[in-house]
C-alpha cells in the first residue's frame, strides 16, 4: 500500500496536479487521497482505473492493485463503511448489544474484541483494537460531524469485561455527552415500544449530502444505498429516538450506572 501510495504520488507530479486537483477530478474528499500516498488507505481498483487514465500511468496503478498480497483488516463493506464515517457530515447510530464502538474504551473495546469466536490471534487482536480506537479521532475534528446515537439500555448492563471496566466505561460515556457535536439518548428496558429489533445500523450523510446507511449481523455487514432502503431505516431511527429517554434522562441514568448517584 504504501509503495502505490507513493506511485500514485510520483505520478501526480509528474503530470502537474495538486492534490487538490487530483481529488476535484475523481470527485473524492482530498484527505482521502492524502491517506491513500501516505500508504494509510488502500488504493482501490476503480480509483486506480481512473488515475491511470488521468496521470497516462498505462494501467500501472490498476495492475499493482490487482496484486496487492491478500491482508485486508476488514471485509469490503466495513473498509466502504469506514471511509465514509471519517468524512461523514451526520451519524445516527443505534446499536442493541455492545456499546457503539465510536463510544467505547480502550479497555472495554478490548473485551469485546476478546469475545470473538473464533478468537483473534495475539497480534491480529492489537491491531483491530488500535484501529478502532483510531476511528474516534473523528470526535476531536475542528468540524466534528453531528453524532447521534440510540443505545438500548441492556448493552449498558452488560457485564463485559471486570466491573471497574463497565464504569469505566459509564464515566466516559457521561464524558461523551458533553461534547456539543454529540446527542446520546438510551432506550429503556422497560419501554412497551421498540422500533430496533431487527438489529443495529448506522446512518449516514455525506459532504455531498447523500444518504446512506450500514447494517451488520452475525453473517457479516451490508452498504446500503437504495434511497427506498436508507429511508425506511430512517424512519425506525426516528421512531427510535421518540421511544427512548431524553438526553437529559439518559445522562442521569448513565450518572446511576457509573456509581456517581
Amino acid at each position: 500500500m504504501k509503495m502505490l501510495g507513493r506511485q500514485l504520488a510520483a505520478a501526480r507530479r509528474a503530470a502537474g496536479m495538486s492534490q487538490p486537483e487530483l481529488s476535484a477530478e475523481l470527485n473524492l474528499n482530498e484527505e482521502t487521497i492524502a491517506s491513500i500516498e501516505q500508504g494509510r488507505r488502500p488504493l482501490k481498483l476503480d480509483i486506480a482505473e481512473r488515475c491511470d487514465e488521468l496521470l497516462c500511468t498505462k494501467g500501472m496503478l490498476a495492475a499493482g492493485v490487482s496484486n496487492l498480497p491478500e491482508v485486508d483488516q476488514f471485509p469490503l463493506w466495513a473498509e466502504e463503511y469506514m471511509d465514509q464515517e471519517k468524512v461523514a457530515i451526520t451519524l445516527s447510530w443505534y446499536d442493541n448489544a455492545v456499546i457503539p464502538g465510536l463510544l467505547q474504551t480502550e479497555a472495554y473495546a478490548r473485551a469485546v474484541l476478546q469475545n470473538r469466536v473464533p478468537a483473534y490471534e495475539a497480534d491480529a487482536l492489537e491491531t483491530t483494537l488500535r484501529l478502532r480506537l483510531d476511528r474516534q479521532e473523528i470526535l476531536k475534528r475542528t468540524y466534528p460531524p453531528t453524532l447521534s446515537f440510540v443505545v438500548w439500555e441492556p448493552a449498558l448492563h452488560l457485564r463485559i469485561g471486570t466491573e471497574e471496566i463497565r464504569r469505566e466505561q459509564m464515566r466516559f460515556l457521561r464524558e461523551v455527552t458533553e461534547l456539543p457535536c454529540v446527542s446520546l439518548q438510551v432506550l429503556p428496558l422497560a419501554s412497551p415500544l421498540h422500533a430496533g429489533l431487527n438489529g443495529p445500523f448506522t446512518l449516514i450523510e455525506t459532504p455531498e449530502h447523500q444518504h446512506l446507511a450500514y447494517t451488520e449481523s452475525q453473517r457479516g455487514s451490508q452498504w446500503v444505498s437504495d434511497p427506498e432502503e436508507v429511508s425506511r431505516l430512517a424512519r425506525k431511527y426516528a421512531m427510535l429516538r421518540t421511544q427512548a429517554l431524553t438526553t437529559q434522562d439518559s445522562v442521569g441514568l448513565l450518572d446511576r450506572l457509573a456509581g456517581e448517584r
